[in-house]
């Protein structure tokens, strides 16, 4: 069975969002494991605030890196899903983090993005925010 947008034309809306949300999580957990794999410990998955959502949070040494993961069919896609808006949600989701975890307010702070593609490497952007 092809996945294209005529499929999802096809499909009830709530199948859309079910198929959506478990590919967002497959790629959150593909992502986690490729931070593991470089040293990092995630120290929180899909942390939801009144004012956004950061999917991943990792530390190595004393940066601590809030993630955006964007998977999509290209990066052009993936470039395109990085708005202004976005980026605002996710550094106030993570000042909140931040004052809710003191622990980690010395550490250096970054902002990365990753986007994952079919069948490709995740493309891992340090401070890309």
């Amino acid at each position: 069975m092809s996945s294209n947008a005529n499929d999802d034309q096809a499909r009830p809306l709530s199948d859309i969002r079910r198929r959506r949300y478990r590919s967002g999580l497959n790629a959150e957990m593909v992502v986690a494991a490729v931070y593991m794999a470089l040293g990092h410990r995630i120290l929180g998955r899909r942390f939801k605030t009144p004012v956004g959502e950061i999917d991943l949070i990792a530390i190595k040494g004393r940066r601590v890196a809030f993630v955006e993961v964007k998977r999509r069919a290209s990066s052009e896609e993936a470039e395109d899903a990085i708005t202004l808006t976005m980026r605002r949600r996710v550094r106030r989701a993570a000042d909140l983090w931040l004052a809710r975890n003191p622990q980690y307010q010395s550490h250096d702070v970054g902002f990365d993005l990753v986007f994952v593609l079919p069948w490709r490497f995740p493309i891992v952007m340090r401070d890309a925010l």
